[in-house]
């Protein structure tokens, strides 16, 4: 949880770097499957800490600037993309400029209907930065990626799961429930397949078909072989063996 209810959970150079030794945490605790991200109170974040992660850090040399910026970028970016649990974004309220890093990164988003999502650079004078644009067209069809960013214009949860930045929108009072029943589901799924299987589908984003197809063999290769609880032949016994489970409709009895 993003904990700066009073400054609407606006990300600092603390906070990032306190989310660096979370996700390490996450990463290294064995009985963790799944992740929420959300923010306390009535935010998800309102975005980088203007004063804090810009306005203080203009007097600082160009290297102390960078390690400042390298924090958030990389808990936001390749650290949360990259961490082996299934990771789910709660969109609490306010999700402004920086945050759309963080929610893009996340396998899963989950929204409020009555959230507010808005691409603010524009409207004090930089275009969005620290790979928020590149997070935008992954998620966004470019007609709405082009609009949202260039106006400024906010817009709610249900219009983010109608271009594809989340998965769906759900009315407030039914958020927590909704995340809890897919963090169930993903913890009833078998770890070292759905890190695979996310790795996979991340990363075809940016291949070709030949590439993909010698990728996803050496994922398939690599997901059989850390699989220590041998789903497939669990699966395969079930289903063609003892005819007790049917895997179109059904995960196999772990």
């Amino acid at each position: 949880m993003l904990n700066r209810p009073e400054k609407r959970n606006c990300m600092s150079p603390t906070l990032n770097n306190e989310m660096l030794e979370v996700l390490d945490a996450v990463a290294l605790d064995a009985e963790a499957r799944v992740m929420v991200l959300t923010g306390a109170g009535e935010a998800f974040t309102a975005g980088m800490d203007l004063k804090e992660f810009f306005r203080d850090t203009d007097s600082m040399s160009r290297a102390q600037r960078d390690i400042v910026q390298r924090s958030a970028f990389e808990w936001q970016g390749p650290r949360l993309r990259q961490l082996p649990v299934t990771t789910i974004a709660m969109v609490n309220g306010f999700c402004f400029g920086g945050g759309f890093l963080p929610l893009s990164s996340c396998d899963l988003a989950v929204t409020a209907d009555d959230a507010l999502f808005g691409l603010s650079e524009v409207n004090w004078g930089i275009i969005p930065g620290g790979n928020v644009p590149h997070a935008v067209i992954q998620t966004m069809n470019l007609r709405d990626a082009m609009y949202y960013s260039i106006t400024g214009e906010t817009f709610d949860g249900r219009k983010a799961a109608e271009m594809g930045l989340v998965n769906e929108s759900v009315p407030r009072e039914r958020l927590l429930a909704r995340v809890l029943e897919i963090a169930e589901l993903m913890k009833s799924k078998n770890p070292a397949i759905v890190r695979g299987t996310k790795e996979t589908i991340r990363h075809l984003r940016t291949m070709g078909w030949s590439e993909g197809e010698n990728y996803i063999n050496a994922k398939f290769a690599e997901a059989q072989y850390t699989d220590t609880e041998q789903g497939r032949s669990k699966g395969l016994t079930q289903f063609l063996d003892e005819k007790s489970i049917r895997p179109g409709l059904e995960g196999y009895r772990r």
